[in-house]
């Protein structure tokens, strides 16, 4: 039997099962043919070429980053506390800037200006004060007087007669001034007249009368044509206050900064201001008898 050196050829339409074959190693890929970029996180590949990583999304400004730290708003209940507080002490402060605001007309006062309003206040006091004494003094005779009937009658003369002096159908006389205005382009309206009267009244004006007319509380002014009317009755120029009272009261409540004297002036009337220790108001109001109204004692 010959031998053959050639192995045996397999039989036609037989194949032989697989055999496990090891693994090759992988070579590394040429630079530019078929390299994947390095994730990131991971070393790169030997021969792949490294990449620098792509953002996760995109890039945020720094207005965008300070609108997102502000907005929506974290407020916690220490903030709010202080807020409160800031709100609290920013309205009492405008509440005292609004009261000193108040003052300040006086600020640019002149001292001597100061006395005189100083000396009018105190000046009102000391009425009041006096004027409480007297009812207080009336009181007390009433209540001491061994007949108190005939006390009781002579007060109610009294009173009557004063308070005639007070509705018009007493005339008076007593210390006071006189004002007079002369008006020579007519610009004097009837409501600084009015403005006049009233400041007179409120520094202790007890009888007053303009040209001839008493002045009464229900009287009232007007402009009529080419004049003033007090009560329906037209007067003219110079218009001159006839008023008693306490002069070292009245003078210096006209005079103030602001006042009566310098509204006057400032539409250029001529304004004088006269003392007097004998004023004599003789104008006289009819007495007007009620319609409707009676003594509740009758």
């Amino acid at each position: 039997m010959s031998t053959n050196d050639n192995p045996p050829e397999e039989p036609m339409g037989s194949e032989l099962p697989p055999q496990d074959e090891p693994a090759r190693p992988a070579e590394p890929a040429a630079p530019g043919e078929g390299a994947q970029p390095a994730q990131p996180g991971q070393p790169a590949q030997p021969g792949q070429a490294a990449k620098p990583a792509e953002p996760a999304g995109p890039v945020r400004s720094g207005r965008q980053r300070l609108a997102e730290a502000v907005w929506p708003p974290r407020v916690s209940r220490a903030q709010l506390i202080v807020a409160l507080l800031l709100f609290v002490l920013g309205l009492g402060l405008a509440i005292q800037v609004r009261s000193n605001s108040d003052s300040s007309a006086l600020r640019g006062a002149r001292q001597e200006d100061l006395v005189r309003i100083l000396d009018e206040l105190d000046g009102r006091t000391k009425r009041l004060e006096d004027e409480k004494q007297r009812l207080e003094d009336q009181r007390k005779e009433l209540e001491s007087s061994s007949n108190q009937a005939e006390e009781a009658r002579r007060q109610t003369i009294e009173k009557e007669r004063q308070l005639g002096i007070l509705a018009g159908t007493t005339a008076a006389q007593g210390p006071g001034i006189t004002l007079k205005v002369t008006d020579p382009k007519g610009q004097v309206q009837s409501d600084q007249l009015l403005d006049t009267l009233q400041e007179l009244r409120a520094a202790g004006a007890e009888a007053i009368q303009v040209n001839g007319v008493r002045i009464v509380a229900s009287s009232f002014f007007s402009d009529e044509g080419g004049g003033i009317g007090i009560d329906g009755k037209k007067i003219t120029q110079p218009y001159e206050f006839k008023v008693i009272g306490k002069p070292q009261d009245l003078e210096p409540a006209l005079n103030i900064p602001g006042g009566v004297v310098q509204t006057l002036e400032k539409e250029q009337a001529n304004v004088a201001v006269t003392r007097s220790a004998k004023i004599v108001v003789d104008a006289l109001r009819a007495a007007k008898q009620p319609d409707y109204a009676r003594s509740s004692t009758s």
